[in-house]
Formats: C-alpha cells, structure tokens, sequence
C-alpha cells in the first residue's frame, strides 16, 4: 500500500508544480485553491508512504515523478522543448526511479 500512496502523492506534486502556472502568482482564487489542496494531499500521502519506505528512497521517487510528469506536461500543455536531449534526460530520471524501486528493500 505504500507504494501506491507514494505513485499517488506524485501525481499530485504533479498537479501541484502544473497548478502554479494557472495560480498567475496566486492571484486566481480557484486555481489557487486547487493548487494548495494538492500540495496538501501529495504531501500527506508522502507521509503515509514513509511509515515503511525509506526516506531516501520515498523522496526521491517522489521528486523524480514529479520532475517526468511536470516536464511531460509542460511539453504537452505548454509547447516547451522536447528536444533529444531534453527527452534523454527525462529518460534517466525514469530510469533512476525505477531501479530505487528495484533495490528497494520494501
């Protein structure tokens, strides 16, 4: 069950680093609300996750499928680079997280 409270405390630290765009310096109300509830709610199911994940391990699996999802969407919503280089870097994140996951004793 941790591992899922950790791929769902990333999807929203991915809503989270998104809703800051829509926020425009937390000047709109609804978008600035959004905004806040996701941040609260990735950062309570990080704590969950880390009743048995190692903090090393959770944090940086979960800062990594923020940086995927947010430089992924950023390239989709917003027309940012998606250059080779770009595309490869995003690779070794995943790359990364995937094998914290792998030798992860948990």
């Amino acid at each position: 069950m941790a591992w899922i409270y950790l791929l769902l405390a990333g999807m929203f630290e991915i809503g989270f680093a998104i809703g800051l765009k829509y926020t425009e310096g937390f000047t709109r109300l609804w978008p600035s609300l959004a905004t806040a509830a996701a941040a609260a709610l990735s950062l309570w199911l990080l704590t969950q996750a880390l009743r048995t994940i190692p903090v090393g391990t959770a944090y940086a699996i979960w800062t990594g499928i923020g940086a995927v999802g947010v430089a992924t969407l950023g390239i989709v919503l917003f027309s940012e680079s998606a250059s080779p280089g770009r595309l490869a870097c995003i690779a070794l994140i995943i790359a990364g997280v995937g094998g914290l996951k792998l030798v992860s004793a948990n």
